[in-house]
């Protein structure tokens, strides 16, 4: 299996040395593309386009600035801390976890456009549903990177001899990749609570169980989609009424 995973808005410039060496973005020449475009945007424009506070537009504009050269690299699984990143809790996987999540774990980036855990990446804020033109037609990030995040997937379910994904991540981001070009059957979880007023999502536990299931399936070096259904964490299970052939329900 392979898993996708959507960045966080919050970033982690702290220091937290990684267990196993850091690797290369596989899409940077098209990340440079955007870079250079979003360094051409002042805190202004940038407070506007992201719908930002002023604060937050001269931080990023400043990261914008120093992209290229920037020597604050961090490897992404490291650089995030929402709440799914907190449910993951990569820093404290072992080298083996680590070398399992390189594999098996893909993240989805509007800037990168896919990471693996290890990659690293210069902070910065561009998330997938920013209205980026690029130019040539391409007026936000899912018209810039086209087919290329599926490809990639591709070549990683195809490296890794797999053909079933599991989405943890965000509808925003997992519409950057194109299901009718994916050659993979993919899996979505969905977490929801029990309550007197019947099933309901919680988005910030629903965020955390995307990446405690990450974890969880790395710990147990999971191969095969069948044994997520096994997935206990925090009182969750799943339930087989309720439940697809694409979308798997775990309640607690």
């Amino acid at each position: 299996m392979v898993f996708v995973l959507s960045p966080a808005k919050t970033l982690d410039e702290a220091h937290v040395k990684p267990a196993i060496p850091a690797t290369g973005p596989a899409l940077l020449e098209e990340s440079a593309k955007l870079a250079a475009k979003l360094r051409t945007y002042s805190p202004g424009r940038l407070q506007k386009l992201m719908d930002i506070s002023k604060d937050l537009a001269k931080l990023n504009h400043a990261r914008n600035q120093e992209w290229e050269g920037a020597v604050n690299t961090k490897p992404a699984v490291l650089m995030f801390n929402g709440e799914a990143y907190r449910g993951l809790d990569a820093s404290s996987l072992d080298a083996a976890g680590l070398r399992f999540a390189q594999r098996h774990l893909r993240i989805l980036s509007g800037l990168y456009g896919v990471l693996r855990p290890m990659d690293a990446i210069a902070p910065h804020r561009l998330e997938m549903g920013t209205k980026l033109a690029m130019g040539h037609g391409k007026k936000d990030l899912y018209a810039f990177w086209g087919d290329r995040i599926t490809a990639e997937l591709n070549a990683t379910l195809k490296a890794n001899k797999e053909d079933t994904l599991v989405n943890l991540a965000s509808t925003e981001y997992f519409k950057s990749v194109r299901p009718d070009g994916l050659k993979a059957h993919v899996i979505t979880p969905v977490f929801k609570e029990r309550t007197a007023k019947g099933l309901n999502m919680v988005a910030v536990y629903a965020k955390h169980q995307r990446g405690a299931m990450c974890r969880w399936a790395i710990q147990r070096r999971l191969v095969e989609p069948e044994g997520l259904k096994e997935y206990d964490v925090d009182g969750y299970s799943f339930q087989r009424k309720g439940s697809t052939a694409d979308e798997w329900l775990f309640t607690r």
